[in-house]
């Protein structure tokens, strides 16, 4: 995997949305280090505690307040700043919420979207678009052969089928705005879907990770859901390593790398819930342990998994960390910050692991 480069991200001006997210808190520290000069859009940190805050990104970064719903709210962000480069990762994140909020789901998941790319449409310094949806977007027929990016879109719940009308809707704009003989032929615009990503610093809840470091530290048993459903696990840091790698290559040919990407970990890759859970009670201990809820619940996929063979040829982009090496970097995290470490410290050093591995590092 080729590593982000400095000389490249020094002095870039970078918009990030969502910030204040798991992913996107984990993003902006990232491209922070690398030097580029950091602005974040997004609503108030939806979780206590929450990395953002605990890292003290508003410090860090140019952090702005406000909804992706609000379309001149962003306009001004975008014109106040002019970024060159932009991460739309600002949305909601979960599935078993959008049963409670369908409407807000698709307001925020594509109409964000859609004013996300509309700013970057009128704003004539914005050179990469990288819009951030999900491995979710895909018409699952629950079988195993991975998800290739010509397949359909689709999603049998609202979350779902959310980030699959933000990618059609980003595929229009890219061929009706930026590419060809459009006037912003200049922009590369490209869609990266992402498998179930994992690692220190998430809260959300009805998530699995967070839901398990949550009853581990309180002493208590989490009940899990769906202990067979398997997911293409993977530590945050492999797709936005991804992330950033594709900015750059839409920097540089926005033609040729301006369509959609999967970033996911290998096939063997892909285990269940159960299998996750038991390895994370083992690598916790202090009694961790788990059962199961019986109780009836909403249609979530039971077997999904991602193609990832395009972003490794074109983008020599491969997964740094296997499950079990991201599981226990994950687990050292929240053990760590538990234990009363800066977190801004712990998250940084286990970012310059991370880019130590391409040069024969361990993890």
């Amino acid at each position: 995997m080729v590593s982000p480069s400095p000389a490249f991200w020094a002095n870039q001006r970078v918009l990030v949305t969502g910030h204040t997210g798991f992913k996107g808190a984990w993003l902006s520290l990232w491209l922070q280090r690398l030097g580029a000069n950091v602005t974040g859009f997004a609503l108030e940190p939806e979780t206590m505690p929450n990395l953002s805050v605990l890292v003290s990104l508003g410090t860090r970064i140019d952090s702005v307040v406000g909804d992706i719903r609000d379309q001149d709210a962003l306009n001004a962000v975008y014109a106040r700043v002019r970024p060159q480069i932009v991460f739309h990762l600002a949305a909601q994140s979960l599935v078993r919420p959008s049963y409670n909020d369908p409407v807000g789901t698709y307001a925020t998941n594509v109409m964000g979207t859609i004013h996300a790319m509309e700013a970057a449409r009128h704003s004539p310094d914005v050179r990469a678009l990288v819009v951030v949806t999900s491995d979710k977007c895909y018409e699952n027929r629950e079988w195993w052969w991975p998800y290739r990016e010509n397949d359909a879109m689709g999603g049998h719940d609202p979350y779902s089928s959310s980030k699959g009308c933000a990618e059609l809707a980003t595929a229009a704009w890219r061929r009706s705005f930026f590419g060809g003989t459009a006037a912003r032929a200049a922009v590369g615009i490209a869609t990266a879907r992402a498998g179930n990503v994992i690692g220190g610093g998430d809260w959300a809840i009805d998530r699995l990770v967070p839901d398990c470091i949550r009853a581990f530290a309180a002493g208590t048993p989490v009940v899990i859901r769906r202990p067979e459903s398997v997911r293409p696990w993977q530590h945050v840091l492999d797709p936005l390593g991804g992330y950033l790698t594709l900015a750059e290559r839409l920097c540089s040919d926005p033609t040729q790398f301006g369509e959609a990407w999967n970033f996911g970990p290998a096939g063997e890759e892909a285990r269940p819930v159960r299998w996750v859970v038991s390895r994370l009670t083992q690598l916790w201990a202090d009694g961790a342990r788990w059962t199961l809820d019986s109780s009836e619940q909403p249609h979530e996929a039971g077997l999904l998994q991602v193609d990832a063979s395009k972003a490794r040829a074109r983008l020599r982009w491969r997964p740094r960390l296997g499950l079990d090496e991201a599981l226990r970097w994950t687990v050292e995290w929240y053990q760590r910050a538990r234990q009363g470490e800066d977190v801004a410290r712990l998250t940084l050093e286990q970012i310059d692991r991370f880019h130590s591995l391409e040069n024969g590092g361990t993890a």
